[in-house]
């Protein structure tokens, strides 16, 4: 068989069963592991500084532990009812930094203002809504950088909305360090921002060379250049501006509307050179996470706190999001239910939110990062989505409303800061 049949023939089969593979597939990389093993044979935003403002303690201290009560697990519990039903939310649906897509309560879900009437209660402690006049106080002179994809500017909205409705100073909104928005509470100088980043590496489109070159020759013709080695430029500067640094990535490394298998695969490339054989994105992801987690330690500020959140689960039922999916549930799973959704061997719709989890947490071992585990309280909030009030074509069963379950996120995040600054 030539080579110009074999690539071919490979593509011809990636086109057919795009829709069917699941996002690991497990038989299909065996696949494509064959043939690129044959294959192989035949060929081988503006300079921010940083401020004299920055808290002395922060810049000082240096955590040596991930888990701040070691008899509590946050991540096991049950979501209950708040004794008082009509319990006030912190901030409403005029909070104008919200998304329209996630503004529930705009866009008439009918659950909307029942979300926030839910509170997670771990199993052995409890998990206190945290102070928002407290937080300003505690982290006078700070910076807080989200940086990831929307999910993380969902959790970003949902701290900045929280802290915009306790408090009655000015706010300045300006972007620092390539930050997509950010906002500084002046009386208290604490900034929060958020940069987008989709894969923390950079990234962009790829076209065959009339020169050829290694892809030409596999049969590669477009695709994208994720450089694993270099990160995004939204973000790049952001360890050494922040001293609190919130990270995720997961959600875009299996998104076939963008990077489609067949007619524009993710193509990695190391030291500008191309991978070869060409990797399948969830390796893709291990080489990113390999490269980055590195660069974060050396280039973060001394003393910087480092929070890495695990994977955001969707609820799509009957399908994808281009298959007819929906999340139309208007009451929390049942462990049961969770199980039959989320588990591995289930092999489901939404069954890459533990195996992205299963990358971050082999990738983070032995590293300065603390793990933020949001996953198994948020997998039983089937309830908690924007839905048809998402305002697309589809149901969104992927970000969550505002107000909402990412407030959780935010008190569970604040908890361990507390701890590991020893505060209260």
């Amino acid at each position: 068989m030539s080579m110009a049949t074999t690539t071919t023939s490979t593509r011809e089969w990636n086109h057919q069963n795009a829709k069917k593979i699941p996002l690991f597939p497990l038989l299909s990389l065996l696949f494509f592991s064959s043939i690129f093993f044959l294959l192989s044979q035949f060929s081988n935003t503006s300079t921010s500084t940083t401020t004299s403002s920055t808290s002395n303690s922060l810049r000082t201290f240096h955590h040596h532990h991930h888990h701040p009560h070691p008899s509590c697990d946050y991540s096991i519990g049950q979501w209950i009812r708040h004794q008082h039903h009509s319990t006030t939310p912190r901030y409403d649906h005029t909070c104008k930094e919200i998304f329209k897509g996630w503004n529930c309560i705009s866009g008439n879900k009918s659950n909307a203002r029942d979300l926030a009437t839910w509170r997670w209660k771990p199993d052995g402690c409890d998990l206190p809504q945290f102070d928002p006049i407290g937080f300003l106080h505690s982290y006078r002179h700070t910076s807080i950088g989200f940086v990831g994809d929307s999910l993380n500017r969902n959790m970003f909205v949902s701290l900045f909305c929280i802290l915009k409705s306790a408090y009655n100073g000015q706010v300045k909104k300006w972007r620092p360090a390539g930050a997509d928005r950010g906002f500084t509470f002046l009386d208290y100088n604490l900034t929060i921002a958020y940069h987008r980043t989709n894969l923390l590496a950079r990234y962009g489109r790829w076209s065959a060379n009339d020169n050829g070159g290694a892809l030409e020759t596999l049969g590669f013709r477009e695709g994208y250049k994720v450089d694993v080695d270099v990160p995004e430029s939204t973000w790049a500067q952001a360890p050494s501006f922040h001293d609190i640094l919130i990270l995720n990535t997961g959600h875009w490394w299996w998104a076939p509307i963008k990077f489609d298998p067949v007619k524009s695969p993710m193509l990695f490339f190391n030291k500008g050179e191309p991978v070869i054989p060409p990797l399948p994105p969830d390796r893709g992801l291990d080489m990113v996470l390999e490269n980055m987690i590195p660069y974060i330690e050396e280039k973060a500020r001394p003393g910087a706190i480092k929070f890495f959140r695990t994977q955001s689960p969707r609820h799509f039922e009957g399908g994808d999001w281009d298959q007819g999916g929906t999340c139309q549930r208007h009451q929390p799973l049942s462990a049961e239910q969770v199980e039959e959704l989320f588990s591995v061997k289930n092999n489901g719709t939404n069954v890459e939110v533990r195996l992205v989890n299963e990358h971050l947490h082999k990738a983070l071992e032995g590293s300065g990062f603390i793990i933020l585990d949001i996953t198994r309280l948020s997998e039983f909030r089937a309830d908690a989505h924007p839905g048809k009030a998402g305002g697309k074509k589809h149901d969104d069963c992927m970000h969550w409303c505002l107000p909402g379950i990412t407030d959780t996120w935010n008190d569970l995040f604040i908890e361990r800061l507390n701890s590991i600054k020893g505060r209260s």
